[in-house]
């Protein structure tokens, strides 16, 4: 029996997770950010965080009932630890989005001081970007 810190074969991981082989690498088309190790003659190996990424997407797939497009906007808001997350069992958040969650009310100082922060941090993001196209 192989270690928790082992690298599976494709087969190893579909049984492990509980779904067919071409669903992994159907699921490696649509999402970025599925990328097993690959060997000579395409031999797939998925590193144990692969395995807590495709737990996350087969969660959110087949239990809670996003589509696709669901799971890549997840990911794209949230990141990877999101994905993680779901597949240790933490809830996705309501389809709503993050505004409905953070629907509280606040004093004027406070909300002041959230505008400002997230203005910030959409600044930051624009630079990153602006750098990552380069």
């Amino acid at each position: 029996m192989k270690g928790p810190e082992a690298f599976r074969t494709i087969s190893e991981a579909a049984e492990q997770l509980n779904v067919p082989q071409h669903v992994l690498r159907f699921w490696e088309t649509k999402f970025a950010f599925i990328r097993p190790m690959k060997r000579a003659g395409g031999r797939r190996f998925y590193r144990p965080h692969d395995l807590s990424i495709l737990a996350g997407v087969r969660r959110l797939l087949h239990e809670e009932g996003y589509t696709i497009k669901g799971v890549q906007r997840l990911h794209r808001e949230q990141g990877v630890a999101r994905l993680i997350a779901a597949g240790q069992g933490e809830a996705p958040p309501p389809e709503g989005g993050l505004a409905d969650l953070l629907a509280v009310d606040l004093d004027a100082a406070a909300q002041d001081r959230l505008s400002v922060t997230l203005a910030d941090l959409e600044g930051a993001k624009a630079r990153l970007d602006a750098l990552l196209n380069l």
